[in-house]
């Protein structure tokens, strides 16, 4: 199957490139920037931009299926309208050139909550693309676990900081995370299951915790778990700026993450273990092997000492 994805140079988009080759797609990658993306050789990578629809048509030329992993959180106050936008261009562009399906990661979060500017924005980017000519398949997950997450990265430098920790009210709401590693299995595996097209599904890990949970045992694999005191006190836009003062992730980022929390994310709608067959990863191994991989990463990035005499 040829097979297109979006957003590959993005954290879900770098661990799934390789698993859909080792299943023996022909895959495209749609990037801005050819000369600078690094990933597996036998890739096809074409150059455009998701804003510039002109720019798509070479990308879905042929394909059978494309995964759209794109969002523009980065992107500041404007995201939604970004968000919006992208989806649109993508989802008309493979409507003309005869893709049959679509596949889409979505956040976890019952419709009937009150939905955060993220979370809402990721529901509308899901009905644009399942108002297209192609199958869409939705799959919505909770916070993601892996070297390169977002969400992880805060809690992880949340549970290295901060010994003591006074806390939003959030910290007790329950979540369901993932591994990265489960989350492009099953986002591979839903090629292989004609079924699943045109449908919605919700994925999970084997644990659910609250927030409080994570961040001791995140600490506790860190060497120091931090003792957490949630007071009722902290809005949401307060607790993205504590965010920024206490950790390296950007507030612009923080916010949006954090006001997704006061809902629980746990799944409902467990039908995808029946049809897509994953070894589920705990949490803790989930963490051990996210912890391992950032390390590596550092190293590979430190320069080695200079031999010039002094």
């Amino acid at each position: 199957m040829k097979v297109l994805v979006t957003g590959a140079t993005g954290f879900v988009g770098r661990h799934l490139v390789p698993l859909l080759l080792d299943a023996d797609h022909d895959v495209v990658v749609f990037v801005r920037d050819a000369a600078r993306y690094d990933g597996p050789p036998g890739v096809e990578v074409v150059e455009g931009d998701i804003f510039e629809p002109a720019t798509l048509d070479p990308a879905m030329a042929g394909v059978d299926a494309a995964y759209y992993l794109i969002h523009s959180m980065h992107a500041g106050g404007d995201f939604e309208a970004r968000d919006r936008l992208a989806a649109r261009n993508f989802v008309d562009a493979a409507g003309s050139a005869g893709v049959e399906r679509l596949v889409y990661l979505g956040g976890l979060g019952e419709d009937r909550d009150q939905l955060s500017a993220h979370l809402r924005s990721r529901r509308e980017v899901e009905h644009i693309l399942a108002s297209g000519a192609p199958a869409l398949t939705t799959l919505r997950a909770a916070i993601i676990v892996g070297a390169g997450s977002a969400s992880f990265e805060m809690v992880r430098q949340l549970a290295t900081r901060l010994p003591v920790m006074v806390t939003p009210q959030w910290v007790e709401t329950r979540c369901q995370p993932v591994a990265i590693a489960d989350v492009v299995a099953y986002l591979a595996g839903v090629l292989d299951h004609p079924e699943t097209a045109g449908e919605t599904y919700e994925i999970g890990g084997p644990d659910v915790l609250t927030y409080r949970e994570m961040l001791q045992r995140v600490g506790a694999q860190l060497g120091h778990a931090p003792r957490i005191v949630p007071v009722p006190v902290l809005t949401p836009r307060l607790s993205s700026y504590w965010i920024g003062l206490v950790t390296d992730v950007d507030t612009g980022v923080a916010r949006p993450l954090i006001e997704g929390l006061k809902n629980p994310v746990v799944v409902g709608d467990d039908r995808i273990r029946d049809i897509v067959a994953v070894d589920e990863t705990p949490f803790d191994a989930a963490v051990e092997r996210a912890l391992r991989e950032e390390r590596e990463q550092r190293e590979k990035t430190v320069e080695p000492a200079s031999t010039t005499p002094t």
